[in-house]
């Protein structure tokens, strides 16, 4: 779960690699290390901390040259200390490493190295790759360049990886190769770039290639060659991005997050654009077409998916059912995959992952792929490895979500949800008149998204107003149960306040033994068909002395008078109510964290994209 960029060409790479970690620090931030050819030696730093610490060190240094490979760390082996970080060495510091992933064989490989020599001076499993392509120079032969040494080295490797190599046996140059773990290699004008994320290469170009599994890239500053893991050439296409850098900043708000929350009605509008029409009831999804006739045959869903992902994939159920009454379970991906799943032929697999490489779910699908089913991704990378190894998908198009905490991208994932519910019932029968009155309130919402958006600062003083309090509650039924489990894990998240999301059915059944004065409930409670037992929980946590916080329909005055504080959301049809209802608790979340003075965007332990088990 690292970032990993890389330069060569003619300019100084110094500074465009450390820019690039800056783009990439959301994906981790315990440590942070470069190394740079300057055309005679290796020049290598590496820091504890965030990518600014190094880059001041940096600022020591009066290095210069025009190969460089950089690293910032979310660690999975070795503590984050400074001998962690990446770049990592060979024995005689010729060969520099940076990578992203896991050695599963690591430990075996180690032991070997070990008896024939090789010295390890840090605790990752990293390190082994480091000495596999200083062994594979050592032992001659064939092997006389860096692509023939990592080739070599690699053969040896059970596990993911994602890494980039320079050595000053073979300067001028990097290797870099994939598998299982993303990199993405920029084409610019006499210069080359590989990164894992494209935010750190959309400042120097709108160029790249998507790395697949077990594919190698060679970079030198008059072009660049792709073979596959045994050196066997492979042509592949270039592609164009259309985000910028404006769109990975802040654009005056103070942090990511609250950037992204504001952001979602956007993200909603690009979720359904040009994929629904009002007017006819009808839903395209170019993504789903090609398998239009085996989603006929299907006979049972299962999403799987992690974290927020798991809770749009609990509405997406509710919308499935609700629709095209097939019957759907929602699994976390970790689970699914040892849980020997009953998935065949007529069973479709939702894959369901905002960075479209989260680990437990692409091996969730692989798995799914093995047993026949239909697997289809829903994602927000284009190119990402679970958008490729899927039958078919839709994209979010929700753009670049910087903020750890996922707030616009969620929004985005039900948006897409309800649309291939609503696209599969067109299958099996006629638009009808029910289809377009929602498609047209869908369309409408982002209008009343923005309602609630308004009401940020009355949010911001409730946030204040419960600042104190350690414990929370959200509950909610039906459509709102997910919602109460999503806006519970956005303030444990980042405020790191202690939150429990449950469906209001289930207080009698345990939760509510914690009820008193000191426990505040938000309480989802909007004018839906679940209204009136939603009210008879409100009542039962009143009467134990418990503070609510109530999320409800615009004009609901009766609930005005039995909670302690109300939170507003127009009207909309139930299936849509998830939409309006998740801002509020969003930005409570957010605020709470703001006014606590946490790092809201990068939440200590998390990262953003979990591309390692």
């Amino acid at each position: 779960m690292c970032g990993i960029v890389g330069y060569v060409g003619k300019k100084d790479a110094l500074p465009i690699v450390v820019n690039g970690l800056k783009q990439l620090e959301y994906r981790g931030y315990d440590s942070a290390g470069v190394v740079l050819w300057d055309g005679n030696q290796l020049r290598m730093k590496k820091s504890a901390g965030r990518v600014a610490m190094l880059e001041q060190e940096l600022l020591q240094k009066s290095w210069h040259g025009s190969v460089a490979i950089a690293h910032t760390r979310w660690a999975t082996h070795g503590k984050p200390l400074e001998r962690n970080a990446h770049p990592h060495t060979d024995c005689s510091n010729d060969i520099c490493v940076v990578h992203n992933g896991i050695i599963e064989n690591f430990a075996v490989l180690k032991e070997v190295l070990e008896r024939e020599g090789h010295i390890f001076k840090s605790e990752t499993d990293s390190e082994v790759l480091a000495h596999l392509i200083e062994r594979a120079f050592l032992m001659g032969g064939d092997v006389v360049s860096l692509k023939d040494a990592v080739s070599e080295g690699l053969r040896h490797v059970s596990g993911t990886f994602g890494m980039a190599v320079i050595s000053s046996r073979d300067p001028n140059i990097i290797v870099a190769a994939r598998r299982g773990s993303p990199l993405i290699v920029g084409i610019g004008e006499d210069e080359y770039l590989v990164a894992s994320d494209v935010s750190a290469i959309v400042g120097s170009t709108k160029k790249i290639i998507y790395l697949h599994d077990n594919e190698m890239v060679v970079m030198s500053p008059t072009g660049y060659s792709i073979c596959n893991l045994h050196k066997k050439p492979i042509q592949k296409e270039i592609e164009m991005i259309d985000w910028n850098i404006e769109a990975a900043q802040k654009e005056g708000f103070e942090h990511f997050m609250q950037k992204e929350i504001f952001e979602g009605p956007q993200a909603l509008e690009n979720a359904i654009r040009g994929r629904i029409n009002a007017k006819t009831g009808e839903v395209k999804l170019g993504g789903l077409e090609v398998v239009a006739d085996k989603l006929l045959d299907i006979e049972r869903v299962v999403i799987v998916a992690c974290g927020t992902s798991y809770y749009s994939g609990l509405i997406g159920k509710y919308y499935f059912e609700e629709f095209i009454k097939i019957p759907v379970s929602v699994e976390y991906a970790s689970e699914f995959r040892y849980s020997n799943p009953v998935v065949g032929s007529k069973t479709a697999v939702i894959c369901i992952s905002q960075s479209g490489e989260t680990a437990d779910t692409l091996e969730a699908l692989r798995e799914a792929k093995k047993c026949s089913a239909l697997t289809l991704g829903i994602v927000n990378v284009v190119g990402s490895t679970i958008a490729r190894e899927s039958d078919a998908g839709v994209y979010n198009h929700a753009g670049p979500e910087i903020g750890v905490a996922s707030t616009k991208a969620f929004i985005s994932q039900f948006g897409v949800l309800i649309s291939i519910a609503l696209f599969w019932k067109n299958l099996r029968e006629n638009p009808d008149s029910a289809i377009s009155n929602i498609l047209k309130e869908l369309k409408a919402l982002p209008s009343k998204m923005n309602f609630v958006l308004d009401e940020d600062k009355e949010i911001n003083n409730l946030a204040q107003k419960y600042l104190t309090y350690k414990n929370f509650l959200y509950i909610g039924r039906k459509y709102q149960f997910p919602v109460a489990l999503e806006g519970a894990l956005k303030l444990k998240e980042i405020s790191y306040k202690h939150a429990e999301g449950y469906a209001s059915g289930e207080m009698k059944h345990g939760p509510i033994a914690l009820i008193d004065s000191s426990m505040p409930v938000m309480a989802l409670c909007p004018k839906d068909s679940m209204y009136e037992k939603m009210m008879s929980n409100i009542q039962e946590i009143k009467s134990r002395d418990g503070k609510v916080i109530a999320v409800a329909t615009k004009g609901d005055s009766a609930i005005k008078n039995i909670v302690d504080d109300v939170i507003y959301v127009p009207r909309t049809p139930e299936a849509l109510l998830p939409f309006l209802t998740i801002i509020p608790l969003q930005l409570f979340a957010y605020h709470t964290a703001a006014l606590l003075g946490l790092d809201v965007d990068k939440p200590r332990n998390l990262a953003k994209s979990v591309t390692v088990e």
